[in-house]
């Protein structure tokens, strides 16, 4: 019974920080298309093109999400502009 109590708080616990992590990743795309002077949509569909947001935003969460909003967006708009021009998929 001890065991089952421990992995649902652990299935829990896996959950929100994958929520989170869901969360913040949106926030990500908001904010660099709004830099960017793109809408989400097509921000969000340059990502997912070059497998951005699993491999940065996702890979990058610990670090990235304990930054102000400013630093966190100038690092994803530049890190993705650099994705792009290096898998040739830049607009």
């Amino acid at each position: 019974m001890i065991i089952f109590a421990q992995n649902k708080v652990r299935m829990s616990d896996s959950y929100h920080k994958k929520e989170s992590k869901v969360i913040f990743a949106s926030s990500c795309i908001e904010t660099a298309a709004k830099r960017l002077k793109i809408s989400t949509t097509e921000m969000y569909l340059r990502m997912k093109a070059i497998g951005f947001v699993e491999n940065f935003i996702f890979k990058c969460y610990d670090a990235l999400h304990t930054q102000s909003r400013e630093h966190v967006t100038e690092d994803v708009v530049n890190a993705f502009l650099i994705w792009e021009e290096k898998l040739g998929t830049k607009k």
